[in-house]
């Protein structure tokens, strides 16, 4: 049964006396009964019980719930942790640690010393966390507590930042390298001269002067290679919107790298009415380098074939193929990256700087094209480029 407060009897008694004395004084007794009822009454319902409310969802329920809603969809690692377990963890943070976290020790989730040492803390952090997913990657955890036995873990992936910090050191360290070389050259022979003064032999400062030659054009080579390449990176998210007519750019870039005293070694394989959306400037530097890369890696009297056709999908293909030594297939993936040389010292004889593929690969790439390299050991090697044809030229082909 229900306990209700004690009865206010000094109430009821005081409602008797008061009915009473109206009588005493001459009112009518249904008048004195009604007063004594309504007080009567009144006096019940104060005391009575109020009737029961609804049982209401409890806070921390509806809050866990309401999280969960909010960060499921963030593309941010998010976890809840109560009570040393992962109570919580959105799509993101499942797809870094895995479904089987949710439940789990937040220690055995984590599986990482420093990230362990930080779930064990009582307070706000952070710790910089490599291979908690891969073996390369980085990661930055923060946990922040919300409540007694409750946190919140956030990981932020930092692996992109240290590739590009790396590539960036090893990008200045590569540069400096290869202007010292031929810089070293160049003043360690003009000293040379100039302590001869004018009375050494005539055959060995020719020598000299044409070393001197040499290494300057290698290095204004170098210079103008660092330049194009910086101003093609900072233009590759901005797609041209030119016309350009194929043909006719290939063929003349083509001529232009190979020079009169190698033109002839070229077999020119080329379609019509070929249009792209497109840089000129950039494809002519495209088309030159991958010919006088074939020109000069390929077999000294072999012919080198530039063909141009449309390929599937609605797309140019450019093709340079040599008929040289041909690229052993370790290193095939590294040949678009800066300063990579499969011969170091041919290279450099050769005038080589070691950017050329680098700067096909930006052009490719700013063209939203696509970059292919085969290559056989001791039969030669083919590069493909394939670039989008315009609206028009990809309707008529169809």
């Amino acid at each position: 049964m229900d306990e209700r407060r004690p009865l206010p009897w000094l109430g009821l008694a005081l409602a008797v006396i008061g009915a009473g004395g109206m009588l005493v004084l001459g009112e009518q007794p249904l008048v004195a009964l009604a007063v004594l009822v309504l007080w009567g009454c009144s006096l019940w319902l104060a005391i009575a019980e109020p009737p029961p409310i609804a049982p209401q969802k409890s806070n921390g329920a509806f809050s866990r719930d309401t999280m969960g809603e909010l960060i499921e969809h963030s593309g941010t690692p998010l976890m809840l942790v109560e009570k040393g377990r992962v109570a919580i963890a959105n799509q993101a943070a499942r797809e870094v640690l895995g479904a089987h976290i949710v439940g789990q020790d937040v220690r055995v989730a984590l599986r990482h010393p420093e990230a362990i040492a930080l779930a064990d803390r009582a307070r706000a952090g952070t710790a910089l966390v490599k291979g908690l997913a891969r073996r390369h990657d980085i990661w930055r955890i923060s946990l922040q507590p919300l409540d007694e036995g409750v946190a919140v873990i956030e990981m932020i992936n930092r692996t992109a930042e240290a590739d590009i910090s790396r590539s960036h050191t090893d990008f200045v360290a590569n540069a400096s390298h290869e202007l010292r070389t031929p810089l070293a050259s160049i003043i360690g022979y003009a000293e040379t001269l100039a302590e001869e003064s004018g009375d050494g032999d005539p055959a060995m400062r020719e020598k000299f002067l044409g070393t001197i030659l040499r290494e300057s054009r290698r290095l204004k080579g170098l210079v103008d290679d660092l330049m194009s390449l910086s101003r093609i990176e900072a233009e590759k998210h901005e797609q041209p919107s030119d016309l350009i007519d194929l043909k006719p750019l290939v063929e003349s870039s083509a001529r232009d790298a190979a020079g009169a005293e190698r033109v002839q070694r070229i077999a020119f394989d080329l379609a019509a009415d070929l249009c792209v959306r497109g840089d000129q400037q950039q494809l002519e530097q495209l088309v030159r380098n991958l010919v006088d890369n074939a020109l000069k890696y390929g077999a000294a009297e072999a012919p080198v074939t530039v063909s141009l056709d449309a390929a599937q999908g609605g797309q140019a293909r450019i093709a340079v193929t040599d008929r040289g030594e041909g690229i052993a297939p370790e290193h095939l993936p590294h040949l678009t990256r800066r300063f990579y040389r499969t011969d170091p010292g041919r290279s450099r004889a050769s005038g080589g700087t070691g950017l050329g593929l680098a700067i096909v690969k930006h052009i490719v790439e700013r063209h939203r094209g696509r970059l292919d390299i085969d290559s056989e050991v001791g039969k030669g090697t083919s590069v493909v480029v394939r670039i989008p044809l315009s609206t028009k030229a990809a309707q008529d082909l169809s």
